[in-house]
């Protein structure tokens, strides 16, 4: 059944009107019409079912009939990755929301070498790897900041994975040592980390270092691979 990620609240008997692209995809896409069943969820209401009540010249109206599924939360955990060519950032951000990630944060590194971001297009894809993954919320993306902006106003108790293409502990055994909690996973610049970055990440305390193996990997690789990981070590694929 066709899922469809909304801003309205959801209620019984309440009205949604959808995005008038998100009406045009209903519609003139998937050829619904009144009476058609779809799921909608908001991120905070849970999922629920809801038909097609009316079709306008300008967007649908859609009638919410019951809850299908109570709202949930995945794992606290965040991607933060350095800013890449757009096309291995859009990547990144469709994986992060495939993989439970609860949100995406950019960072400008010295190495940093990368296309324009486009915010409303990231945006986008995670809302739709959403949609699609059956996940009850849409990771937001963040506007880039400076990793020493970033490092500097760090949330207390969050643990950092800091992926080191230099070397650290094997991954899994790493995080499952840590233990469970706010987590972050750090993937830096296709050029790496400048040793004044890396001797600052290794230095924190909230920080652990892992490997990702003997090869190195591009920034989008490298992300999923490190949040396979992560899920698999502390996060809720054990669920």
């Amino acid at each position: 059944m066709i899922r469809l990620h909304v801003t309205s609240p959801l209620a019984a008997a309440a009205a949604v009107a959808p995005t008038l692209d998100q009406s045009r995809y209903l519609t003139q896409v998937m050829r619904l019409k009144v009476g058609d069943e779809l799921l909608v969820f908001n991120g905070r209401d849970g999922e629920w079912r809801c038909t097609i009540a009316e079709v306008l010249k300008k967007g649908v109206i859609l009638r919410a009939e019951e809850q299908a599924r109570p709202q949930t939360y995945g794992p606290d955990l965040e991607l933060i990755v350095a800013v890449v060519k757009k096309a291995r950032v859009e990547t990144i951000v469709e994986k992060a929301a495939e993989l439970g990630a609860h949100r995406v944060r950019l960072v400008l590194t010295k190495r940093t070498n990368a296309d324009r971001i486009r915010l409303d297009r990231l945006d986008a894809i995670a809302e739709e790897a959403a949609e699609q993954t059956g996940r009850l919320d849409v990771p937001p993306v963040d506007d880039p900041v400076k990793l020493d902006a970033l490092l500097d106003g760090w949330e207390a108790g969050r643990r950092l994975m800091f992926c080191d293409e230099t070397g650290g502990a094997p991954a899994v055994p790493a995080m499952t040592a840590a233990g469970q909690g706010p987590w972050s996973i750090l993937i830096g610049p296709e050029g790496g980390f400048s040793p004044e970055e890396r001797e600052r990440l290794r230095s924190l305390p909230f920080t652990t270092a892992v490997s990702l193996g003997p090869r190195i990997l591009r920034a989008d690789t490298a992300a999923i691979a490190a949040m396979t990981l992560w899920q698999a070590a502390v996060g809720d694929w054990e669920r």
